[in-house]
């Protein structure tokens, strides 16, 4: 999700209240259960952001649903005194997920967004618009989306639209970086993905490649997330001699794996859902210089210049074979990746977002 990155530099301009999501009630006041501290800074060094978690005294509730809005537009109400008490005089109100609309009536905000990275229907079917996420769209005072089709779908709605794809922290990805410990003793050539392993992918279809290709490695770095039907296709992976499913790394670490792969890959189901979104990894991946396969979903279409678009396994093994030859790791085609990349990094990205706030 692009929300830190986002969030990280929005600070270089103003000052930054990041409000948790509230934990339900029990998970503070049962006996046992972990307390978490009402606020706290994280890395204010490097990110300039004060993380207010609610704590025991604003936990989330479902009923009674007066006191359950009370409480939540507390939340909002005490994140804005925070900015207050730092000499903001002017609160810029910023929301990431519908069902957080309830803000807007918390407090008197000077400046409302609504950023939309996902189609939060997460349906693999094309649904209508949920009718109180276009209340939510038509009331703020500007939108932020990240793809092309959800563009399409929603930027009509609120004529201040603007089209902010995710973007990539270019420097960090692009300086070399050490070849991670666990990575060193996987056999080459290696095609990997990283990010959530979840069912939106096309997991089939990598064990298949893992079956016809023995002396290819597939590597998976990310956690595991929710994969319905498709967890039986994972564990199959999972025996196999040269699949290596690495599990979650730490941000920071995630340049090393990238680089360390001869091929990145981005193999998603094709559907209504992922035509939606713009993978964060997209120029993660550009940034690094290495090849890049992806499934034909729509934030791809138009990048066939630096991504091979492949849609039949018999179209993968041909991508992937080509993308180890020298003549896709010539330095021009290096270049022509990471170019791609930096015209996304999010510097550049998050300035237009702040443009609109008058920073």
């Amino acid at each position: 999700m692009p929300r830190h990155h986002v969030v990280g530099r929005l600070a270089r301009h103003f000052e930054v209240v990041w409000v948790e999501p509230a934990a339900g009630w029990r998970k503070y006041w049962f006996p046992g259960e972990a307390r978490a501290k009402t606020i706290q800074s994280i890395q204010p060094e490097v990110f300039g952001v004060t993380l207010f978690n609610p704590g025991r005294w604003l936990p989330e509730l479902y009923r009674p649903k007066i006191l359950a809005d009370w409480i939540r537009s507390r939340r909002v109400a005490r994140a804005r005194r925070i900015l207050e008490k730092r000499g903001c005089d002017r609160i810029v109100l910023y929301l990431w997920r519908p069902e957080f609309a309830y803000a807007l009536d918390s407090i008197e905000a000077d400046f409302s967004c609504y950023h939309i990275d996902d189609e939060y229907s997460f349906s693999v079917n094309e649904q209508a618009s949920d009718p109180h996420e276009i209340a939510l769209i038509e009331r703020v005072d500007m939108v932020v989306i990240h793809s092309r089709k959800l563009l399409e779908k929603k930027g009509s709605i609120n004529p201040n639209t603007i089209h902010v794809p995710n973007g990539v922290d270019f420097a960090a990805y692009q300086t070399p970086a050490s070849e991670p410990e666990d990575m060193a003793s996987i056999p080459r050539p290696r095609m990997g993905y990283v990010g959530v392993v979840k069912s939106q992918l096309d997991l089939g279809l990598m064990l298949q490649l893992a079956i016809e290709k023995p002396e290819w490695s597939f590597v998976l770095v990310g956690p595991i997330g929710y994969l319905g039907s498709k967890a039986d296709i994972l564990d199959r992976l999972a025996e196999r001699p040269n699949v290596h499913i690495l599990g979650n790394r730490q941000l920071n670490e995630l340049p090393a794996y990238m680089q360390a792969m001869d091929v990145c890959m981005m193999c998603y189901d094709v559907c209504d859902y992922t035509n939606n979104i713009y993978p964060l990894k997209l120029n993660e991946y550009l940034a690094t210089g290495r090849p890049v396969v992806s499934s034909p979903i729509d934030s791809v279409l138009e990048l066939d210049h630096v991504v091979r678009i492949a849609e039949s396994p018999e179209q993968w093994v041909v991508a992937l074979e080509e993308a180890i030859q020298g003549e896709r790791n010539r330095p021009v085609e290096i270049e022509s990746r990471q170019q791609q990349a930096s015209l996304h990094d999010w510097d550049a990205l998050v300035q237009k977002i702040a443009d609109k706030f008058g920073a």
